[in-house]
Order: C-alpha cells, then sequence, then structure tokens
C-alpha cells in the first residue's frame, strides 16, 4: 500500500484549484528539515490530501504524486528536493481544522501536534476519517 500524505498551501499562492486547472506541478520551496525529510519519502502513485492554511485552513483536494522526490532544479543544494503532484479531485467539502480538532479521532494526527509543518505523513486511519467528513 502507497504511503499517505497531507500538503499545505496557502491559497492566496498556489491554490488546489490552480493545480486541477495546470493538472500537475512541481511541489517546491519546502525547507523545514522534517517536512524536507517527509517530502524525500514520497514515492510516485502516493496521494496525498491538500490543505489551504490563511483563512480558509481545511483539507480541499487529493492529488496524486507523479514523480518522487529529486532535486529541486532551482536550487543549488542537494538536500532541498521537489516532487511533481497531479491533481486528482477535490473533496466533497473542505473539511476544516476546527472539524479535525473536534473529533477524537484525529487524536495524534501531525496536522493537529505539529501545526507549522508542512509536509507530514497521514495514517489510513486518518485518511479514512478525513474522507469520512468530507462526505458527511
Amino acid at each position: 500500500m502507497a504511503n499517505r500524505w497531507l500538503v499545505k498551501t496557502e491559497p492566496s499562492v498556489y491554490s488546489f484549484q490552480r493545480l486541477q486547472q495546470e493538472r500537475q506541478t512541481v511541489w517546491d520551496g519546502v525547507s523545514n528539515p522534517l517536512a524536507l525529510k517527509h517530502l524525500g519519502q514520497m514515492r510516485r502513485g502516493d496521494p496525498v490530501i491538500v490543505y489551504h492554511t490563511g483563512n480558509e485552513k481545511a483539507a480541499v483536494g487529493i492529488a496524486r504524486v507523479v514523480r518522487g522526490a529529486y532535486p529541486d532544479p532551482a536550487q543549488n543544494n542537494p538536500k532541498l528536493v521537489v516532487v511533481d503532484l497531479a491533481a486528482e479531485r477535490p473533496l466533497e467539502r473542505p473539511v476544516t481544522l476546527a472539524e479535525i480538532k473536534a473529533s477524537p479521532r484525529f487524536d495524534g494526527f501531525e496536522l493537529v501536534r505539529l501545526p507549522r509543518l508542512s509536509v507530514m505523513p497521514v495514517s489510513a486511519a486518518h485518511w479514512s476519517a478525513l474522507e469520512a467528513l468530507a462526505k458527511a
């Protein structure tokens, strides 16, 4: 089974809707060492939740890794990696951070535990819970 991930983006900088329009993008700009470690573990085929930060604070869509981690071609630093993501589909409805924090199903979820982390793994249980909330 593929690993599952969540990536955060400020929608005024790069939104899920823009990813849908462009169909695919290089996911770059990650500099936090732990987030870079997670980015480096992404493999082709892994599903990814796209989360909007800022005023929205909500999971909004599903993407897929179409090219696993490789050195950022725009940087001269082999520690800085990027992945290529392709849009799959928007969630049926956004799932807000407030909803996530209010549900005991998300105990231990890194989105709540490490709120500043921009790339994180998502357990199968947390993924299912997010999908269920998006359909509620």
